[in-house]
């Protein structure tokens, strides 16, 4: 059943993406849901998407975030959502509309959002702001992300275990310091565990484009990968994987329950953990309007897919392992000695990369091509 369910939505996003530009606003409260009848002024929270729900990745995760919330808080909330809304200009318009029709709290899913949202946000001051993977606050401006290099990183050593090429293709979105720290965390569990491999990157300059994500997948299989990652928000990379006889790395999503087992895990994401924390906190008035969260495996708001049957118990277990050291805060990703690509020492052995330098990373580990 889950199977059809994944199927379907990906015809949806197509068709959603072919209509291009912002899509109308859809609200829903749990009483839709089944949760009980109309409640007496819910909270009102409003979400804003860069690509469309069906895209089985970024924006797919955080629809079913919205949908936790609703699970979660019954009829205490009312949930609206706008697809498809490109950065810079017309998501500030779209923040905006939703700032004027007096909902309680906006969260906007996607980094291009971040100027925007501070924009509006100071002609709002009663109004909580939530921005996803940025690194600009205000009193009530919130930014929320996960450690996703953590899993980036385990999901590496399935990958530089799997490669007989030595060859590991990277889809890559925009070169932000977000992508980059991913791609940098997989090269490195890649290396830790083959330190032959060599990581080449295609960079689409899109979030959410399939055919351009597909095309990126088989130019690195062309060129020898038969591993490919991914920072997009589809399934095409997986696909191209696929249809070309190598096994990939999905991202966001469990990307094996449409794929299929040449998926040999991933990172995935688990926003409801987050907004079910950040509502129950403004119900309280106990919400920090101004924090900025970074969580880790510890937190839940990330983890790893399951494993294929194609990657081994040995590299099972040795992921298993580390993922241990890292919800347990013994070790973390970024300590060295590490190297980028010039020979520069970037981290002296002995010591960690502290937030600030991981999150404006704006450099590659020794082992990346582009």
């Amino acid at each position: 059943m889950k199977r059809k369910l994944f199927a379907l939505i990906a015809v949806l996003a197509v068709v959603a993406a072919a209509c291009g530009g912002g899509t109308a606003e859809t609200t829903t409260t749990a009483a839709e849901a089944g949760d009980g009848g109309p409640a007496e002024e819910p909270m009102k929270v409003a979400f804003v998407y860069v690509a469309p729900i069906g895209d089985l990745g970024w924006t797919f995760q955080h629809d079913l975030g919205r949908e936790a919330v609703e699970a979660k808080f019954g009829n205490k909330v009312e949930t609206t959502f706008i697809e498809n809304v490109a950065e810079g200009p017309d998501s500030e318009r779209v923040i905006r509309d939703f700032a004027n029709k007096g909902f309680d709290l906006i969260i906007a899913t996607s980094f291009g959002y971040m100027d925007p949202t501070i924009t509006v946000a100071a002609e709002f001051p009663d109004t909580q702001f939530v921005h996803i993977s940025g690194f600009k606050n205000a009193p009530n401006v919130s930014t929320v992300f996960g450690r996703m290099y953590q899993p980036r990183y385990l999901s590496g050593i399935a990958a530089g275990a799997a490669t007989e090429s030595n060859i590991l293709g990277y889809v890559a979105a925009f070169p932000i310091p977000e992508v980059i720290r991913g791609i940098n965390a997989f090269t490195l569990g890649a290396q830790s565990v083959n330190p032959d491999v060599d990581v080449r990157v295609v960079w689409t300059n899109t979030w959410f484009d399939p055919p351009t994500e597909k095309e990126a997948a088989e130019a690195l299989l062309a060129a020898g990968a038969d591993v490919i990652a991914q920072h997009q928000d589809t399934t095409e990379p997986q696909k191209a994987a696929q249809a070309a006889g190598a096994v990939s790395i999905s991202y966001n999503s469990d990307l094996s329950q449409i794929v299929g087992d040449s998926v040999l895990t991933g990172p995935v994401w688990d926003w409801g953990v987050k907004y079910i924390s950040i509502i129950d906190a403004l119900m309280a008035g106990t919400y920090d309007g101004s924090e900025s969260y970074w969580g880790g495996l510890d937190d839940g708001i990330i983890s790893l897919a399951p494993f294929s049957d194609r990657v081994s118990q040995e590299t099972q277990d040795t992921i298993t392992a580390k993922m241990a050291e890292f919800q347990a805060g013994t070790t973390d990703v970024f300590c060295g000695p590490i190297v980028d690509g010039d020979g520069t020492e970037q981290v002296a052995a002995g010591s960690c990369m502290d937030d600030g330098s991981m999150l404006g990373m704006e450099w590659f580990v020794k082992g990346v091509s582009q």
